[in-house]
């Protein structure tokens, strides 16, 4: 028996086809994608302005589905995590964080991560699988619905488990439904993609799409990076950063590069030098992060006065360094710890 298609892994563009395919008036697309991404119905016999007629074709050809809101956690410090249960059983982890007067969500584009970066959790079991774009966009739309911070979502960062850029053609269709006027209508502002450095993807989602862009930098050599991130390998940093540089970044909006410190491996104030002689006359900022530890790590967290110490030589060198606070560690739900592993204590999910 052949499985039924989801019809939420289709783009506004292919619901309009299979429209126009029954004969019907395209203009019913655009009214589909506002009851499943907008008014949240999960059956078609819950689309009241379609036809009876219409309702049942469309349960003949497609099912309703989203990943299953399986627990959500909450930290000290109120970050929430959120483990889904896709529908082949395997789980993924999303990040409610707080901001003032609004919710971040962290999300998550594949089972698992084959990136293989030293000190992120994540990737320590290796890929599963891609993530469908109606597991990247149900993520959020379960979250908006059965959350109480889902109403106050205001941005979107794609840096839970996986590497986006490696399941590019269904993180590109996700976003296209999350920034739909028809779907969840967010701007392409308040959504970011976080990247380990697929160099040949970045000039393409340039070209495909206008989001912001996180680049995992965490080294400003070769020798290092490459230890630390095996994608250095592949693409090294002249090829990175090239393709950083082709990168369109409309206004005044800023390429981000986050910069994860291990004591003793890449945080020391010549670490700092070189990383602003290595970014210099690209248009961007830095995230400084402290390692978060996870079972088994290899690293360690700097000293406060090392990252203060690393953080001032660049300010000095008039960059932008933010140091950003890690939200959720005592739940391992912070930056390379999500692991699709729930711990801690439990917050009962929605029935």
């Amino acid at each position: 028996m052949t499985k039924m298609q989801n019809i939420r892994d289709l783009s506004l563009a292919e619901i309009e086809a299979v429209i126009a395919g029954l004969g019907k008036e395209k203009y019913r697309a655009r009214q589909i994608m506002k009851w499943l991404y907008q008014t949240g119905a999960t059956s078609f016999a819950q689309m009241s302005t379609l036809a009876r007629e219409l309702c049942a074709r469309l349960e003949e050809l497609f099912i309703i589905a989203e990943p299953a809101l399986d627990r959500i956690q909450t930290s000290a410090d109120g970050t929430r995590k959120i483990l889904f249960r896709l529908g082949d059983g395997l789980a993924v982890e999303s990040v409610l964080i707080p901001g003032r007067n609004h919710w971040t969500a962290c999300l998550s584009t594949q089972a698992g991560c084959a990136m293989g970066c030293r000190f992120c959790l994540t990737g320590q079991n290796g890929l599963k699988r891609n993530l469908l774009p109606s597991e990247i966009t149900g993520q959020m739309t379960m979250l908006r619905r059965h959350t109480p911070e889902g109403p106050q979502i205001r941005n979107i960062v794609l840096m839970g488990m996986g590497e986006p850029l490696a399941n590019y053609d269904h993180t590109v269709k996700a976003i296209r439904i999350l920034t739909s006027d028809y779907g969840l209508g967010f701007s392409s502002r308040k959504i970011t993609v976080s990247t380990c450095g697929l160099a040949p993807q970045i000039v393409r989602l340039g070209e495909d799409i206008c989001v912001n862009l996180a680049i995992s930098l965490n080294a400003p050599d070769d020798e290092r990076r490459s230890n630390l991130m095996p994608v250095n390998r592949k693409y090294p940093l002249a090829t990175l950063l090239q393709a950083c540089r082709d990168y369109p970044m409309p206004g005044r909006r800023m390429l981000t590069f986050e910069y994860i410190l291990m004591a003793g491996v890449n945080d020391s104030p010549e670490d700092a030098e070189r990383v602003s002689r290595l970014l210099k006359g690209l248009h961007c900022k830095l995230n400084l992060i402290a390692f978060n530890e996870f079972p088994g790590a290899p690293f360690k967290p700097p000293s406060p006065e090392a990252v203060s110490a690393f953080q001032q030589v660049l300010l000095d060198h008039h960059y932008t360094a933010i140091l950003r606070a890690s939200h959720g560690r005592d739940i391992l739900a912070a930056c390379g710890q999500l692991s699709g592993e729930a711990v801690g204590k439990d917050t009962p999910a929605p029935t």
